[in-house]
């Protein structure tokens, strides 16, 4: 062989290395363009209309508050549209708990005494089924409409984390691991969690380190002077009872893999979340997973594991109801787990993917953006399928 063809000589290690830290570097940058002075992600105010949507209050009864001089202060533009930062939406809704009908308190839909925490899991074998991006919908959609939320994201690639603002290999933010790990060094979750844009939504972001308890369990579980690690399915449900009466709802955003991390979340959850995409192969993917996830939990119930779940659903995920295959999909779904996929499935948008590039959910992305059809589909379909999720939190709380 010619020497001068030959490709030049490499260390792998190095090169990705490298590749690495100019991918942080240049999202590093386009963070600050975006979220300038300190790369702390803001939130847009909310139109008159969307605050009438999320308390469940018509608009005219908005402007007759405004026009009585109760409530919070609106903005106002020069066109004379009014608006509401999410801080002044949450104070609209104590406000209007509390001048109210006195036996009528819908506003604010705290836990009462005797509701237990409620803990979603969401999880897929599989990436790509949209797990991510249904997590953290679901986390802000509860924030807007007035539950108190802690989202973790316990998935070492951080998804959700970057969605709210974070860059874990800049940032330094620690991690659930520090709440469930084994040694001496183990730390409170309340000394994990961090705030978001979100007013009502805490966040225990995600980084590396979580995989080290991947690693850390196996071994936990050959030390025979103590049952903390044949008792690794306990530990997020124990983390999360020092912050038990601070939030309504969890909402946990597995990792894409059957490991340790997503049988912990499983076994602390009241609630499961498992997302497909309609495809033959996904389905043949979320197939092996549940006959994996089913073994594996009949194994932990044995071993003291007590999981009960008030409800599980399956959600549909980037869903084209124009594609006859995938319809074709549903509807084989459909015939086989009946009862349990819920109504509406999430729309394929172009407005998500879109809000994405920018590490911005639909919640966060201005209207003006998109055009008015693409965004409003989107946001309908996405409104729907947490409405949905809603109403089985607040059936779980014995709530119609």
């Amino acid at each position: 062989m010619n020497i001068a063809m030959r490709l030049p000589v490499f260390e792998f290690d190095d090169k990705i290395l490298e590749h690495g830290a100019e991918i942080s570097r240049r999202l590093n940058q386009l963070r600050m363009e975006k979220f300038p002075p300190n790369a702390t992600k803001t939130l847009r105010p909310f139109s008159m209309a969307e605050v009438a949507h999320y308390l469940g209050v018509s608009q005219n009864n908005l402007k007759r508050l405004h026009l009585e001089g109760k409530g919070p202060l609106p903005d106002q533009a020069a066109s004379g549209r009014r608006s509401y930062t999410a801080a002044q939406m949450l104070e609209l809704r104590h406000f209007l708990d509390r001048h109210g009908r006195t036996d009528v308190k819908k506003y604010v839909p705290h836990r009462k005494p005797g509701d237990k925490l409620q803990v979603i899991a969401v999880v897929n074998f599989k990436g790509g089924s949209g797990k991510t991006t249904t997590a953290a919908h679901l986390a802000q959609h509860l924030a807007l409409t007035g539950h108190r939320v802690l989202a973790i994201d316990l998935d070492p690639q951080a998804s959700l984390s970057a969605l709210h603002g974070f860059q874990p290999e800049l940032d330094r933010n620690l991690s659930l691991y520090e709440a469930i790990r084994y040694d001496e060094e183990r730390r409170s979750i309340a000394d994990v969690i961090v705030p978001t844009n979100f007013p009502g939504l805490d966040i225990v972001a995600a980084n590396l380190e979580l995989q080290e308890y991947e690693y850390d369990t196996p071994l936990a579980m050959q030390d025979k002077s103590s049952n903390a690690g044949r008792q690794f399915f306990l530990r997020i449900a124990k983390a999360l009872a020092d912050v038990d009466d601070r939030y309504d709802v969890v909402v946990v955003d597995c990792p894409p893999q059957l490991g340790y991390l997503t049988l912990t979340a499983m076994s602390a959850a009241t609630s499961v979340l498992i997302t497909v995409h309609p495809q033959m192969l996904d389905l043949m993917s979320m197939s092996q997973f549940l006959l994996m996830l089913g073994g594996i939990l009949k194994t932990i119930k044995g071993a003291g594991a007590e999981i009960q779940l008030d409800w599980f659903r399956y959600l549909i995920t980037r869903y084209e109801p124009t594609d006859i295959p995938q319809a074709q999909m549903v509807g084989f779904m459909q015939s086989m787990l009946a009862g349990q996929i819920l109504d509406h499935p999430m729309l394929k948008s172009t407005a998500i993917s879109d809000a994405g590039l920018t590490k911005q959910t639909l919640y966060e992305v201005e209207k003006s953006a998109f055009t008015r059809s693409t965004y409003d589909r989107a946001m309908e379909s996405l409104d729907a399928v947490n409405a949905e999720i809603v109403s089985l939190v607040h059936r779980a709380w014995g709530r119609v």
